[in-house]
């Protein structure tokens, strides 16, 4: 398995693992306990590019391509929360550990949150970066409007085909607004980075799987089993990351966040940043999530 640039080579394995009937790609590093680093939308394992060398000093460090992205398998199913949590929990196993710590961000904390609910076993600690738990997520998306506002991809999404093929015609671009457009701090994507992310969106069957997420996240079964009704509550410890400037979420998804978790939870809030947060702030993504894993027993 050959990076996508020699520049991205710092010392990582690149791997393919076998888990729930697919093949994840993965980037691994170091050695002990297992670390879990899960990339949101539309991203892959170099999402985590500054965290991956932080934590392998004192980790095995494993960064999957989700399902559907980059060099991992990309089938025509699976995109429910349900299935993707086996997937991370397969990988676990695959791995050859009986748990891990997890983090998580954007759609790899929505993924982190059900894998908490629905195995608790193989979480030994719960991160979750600027990612609203999925229930709640549904619940504010029906109710409030800034957020409705906010998640207008989310709904152009749900028309067939249309937003792949609008996506693919127009890459470049989508890609530049998406990461640099969006940061607070500019300075977090230079132009390889968005080459380098790019090169990952144009695979084949990526725009579909990844587009895949959010029609099966507002199938109509998920918004019944959401709607007025309390998430099982997460039972492992839990920190929360949080810029205060992302423009696809609301604060208002961090309310009451503590009425979710019966464990020890911490909230960290991080200002002047954007959604990006572990590239636009890595320092404090490091320090935090090396502290949460290693001190905070």
């Amino acid at each position: 398995m050959q990076p996508l640039r020699a520049s991205l080579d710092s010392g990582w394995q690149h791997q393919f693992v076998d888990t729930n009937h697919i093949r994840l790609h993965c980037v691994t590093q170091g050695q002990g306990e297992l670390v879990l680093l899960l990339h949101g939308f539309p991203e892959f394992w170099y999402s985590w590019r500054h965290q991956i060398p932080h934590l392998a000093r004192y980790f095995k460090v494993a960064v999957p391509d989700l399902r559907g992205y980059n060099y991992s398998d990309k089938p025509k199913s699976g995109y429910d929360l349900d299935t993707l949590s086996a997937d991370i929990r397969g990988l676990i196993e695959s791995l050859g550990y009986a748990k891990a710590y997890i983090a998580g961000h954007d759609w790899g904390g929505t993924i982190a949150w059900h894998l908490a609910q629905q195995f608790p076993q193989v979480v030994d600690r719960l991160a979750v970066l600027n990612a609203p738990h999925p229930q709640r997520f549904l619940q504010e998306l029906g109710s409030n409007f800034d957020q409705l506002r906010r998640s207008w991809y989310v709904l152009a999404f749900q028309i067939p085909n249309l937003p792949e093929w609008s996506i693919q015609h127009n890459l470049k671009n989508f890609v530049q607004e998406v990461f640099r457009g969006q940061a607070v701090r500019k300075g977090a994507f230079t132009a390889e980075d968005n080459e380098i992310y790019r090169e990952a969106l144009e695979r084949p069957g990526v725009l579909a799987s990844a587009i895949n997420y959010y029609r099966q996240l507002l199938a109509p079964t998920n918004w019944w089993h959401a709607w007025g009704k309390q998430p099982a509550p997460v039972t492992v410890p839990t920190l929360v990351m949080w810029s205060e400037e992302d423009a696809f979420l609301s604060k208002k998804l961090i309310e009451g966040m503590e009425r979710l978790i019966t464990a020890p939870f911490k909230l960290q809030l991080v200002p002047e940043c954007g959604h990006w947060i572990q590239q636009e702030a890595p320092q404090t993504v490091n320090r935090e999530l090396l502290n949460f894993f290693r001190f905070s027993k």
